[in-house]
């Protein structure tokens, strides 16, 4: 019965939607949880909690526990890049920026991946890709343009921690692409969540809150944000992978600016300008048409390698 509804398509669709939501109110968690806790301290509990979770639920689906040894420095390469320098950057930047103007600008993940690709790889891209990618960056300049004051007065800065992150992200996703033809999804999720914890422990170490201030609310936030959203929705995000594909999964992802713009206003009352709104609903857009475009282009190059 299990098997038969994680393998449901409608299961997937559905989880996912939630997923997107999840991960869009983890913003407004995490900024209230930063109040206390550094931002490498934050990504230490994240990870730590998430491990925990990601464990138990491999124990219960799958005992078996396969690694190379040769692989490890390239396990903690890839936590370092595209777990602990992504979400520090992040989360630095949310003192910077409003959480739906980070989200915006992560939208925008697709292009540059497609962008390296071509460069390392001579991959190419048809015209819909080159036109979506253009179309983002557009899209990003209007966001950033859309407030220049702020931009001038130091949102510079959220600006260069947050392009940080995509490029990290986008630097972590080649890195590992070798490990995802040996390991099994929850097995590497597994892996690099606790390669991470192990990363940022000496952070938490030196800059541990002090006990008054580990308050109902910040437990409560640490284990949405590490159980829940890295732990539950990571392991949603992989199942949904392996059954309605990478292309629809990254579709749901590039919708997460909308969830954390509308927490964002309800909650944190923030607001952004109808010229970030255009920019950011063109970055969307645009993101949608180059995962969709390339999704069809790496479809075409497996059926004519099976040929």
């Amino acid at each position: 019965m299990q098997h038969r509804l994680l393998n449901s398509k409608k299961f997937s669709y559905i989880a996912m939607s939630l997923v997107v939501l999840v991960w869009g109110y983890e913003y407004v968690v995490a900024k209230s949880v930063l109040l206390v806790f550094s931002p490498l301290t934050l990504v230490f509990m994240k990870f730590l909690l998430g491990f925990c979770m990601i464990s138990i639920l491999k124990t219960i689906l799958d005992r078996r526990f396969f690694l190379r040894k040769k692989d490890i420095p390239l396990l903690f390469l890839c936590a370092l890049v595209g777990e602990l320098i992504y979400f520090a950057c992040e989360y630095e930047a949310m003192d910077h920026l409003p959480v739906s103007v980070i989200t915006i600008v992560l939208a925008f993940i697709p292009a540059v991946s497609v962008i390296t690709e071509y460069f390392l790889f001579k991959t190419k891209a048809n015209f819909m890709i080159i036109f979506g990618i253009v179309a983002s960056i557009v899209g990003v300049a209007l966001v950033i343009g859309g407030d220049i004051s702020a931009f001038l007065s130091g949102g510079a800065i959220g600006y260069l921690l947050i392009f940080a992150a995509v490029f990290s992200w986008n630097i972590y996703n080649f890195m590992t692409k070798g490990l995802t033809r040996t390991y099994k999804p929850l097995d590497l999720t597994m892996y690099q969540t606790f390669c991470t914890a192990l990363l940022s422990l000496p952070f938490i170490i030196h800059n541990c809150p002090p006990p008054d201030q580990w308050t109902f609310s910040i437990w409560t936030g640490l284990l949405f944000i590490g159980a829940i959203s890295e732990g539950v929705g990571f392991v949603i995000y992989v199942n949904a992978i392996h059954v309605i594909g990478p292309t629809p999964c990254s579709v749901y992802s590039n919708m997460l600016p909308v969830a954390t713009t509308i927490f964002g206003w309800i909650l944190l009352g923030e607001h952004i300008g109808p010229v970030q709104i255009a920019g950011g609903i063109i970055v969307m857009a645009s993101g949608f048409v180059v995962i969709w475009q390339k999704g069809k282009l790496d479809d075409r190059k497996l059926r004519e390698s099976g040929k």
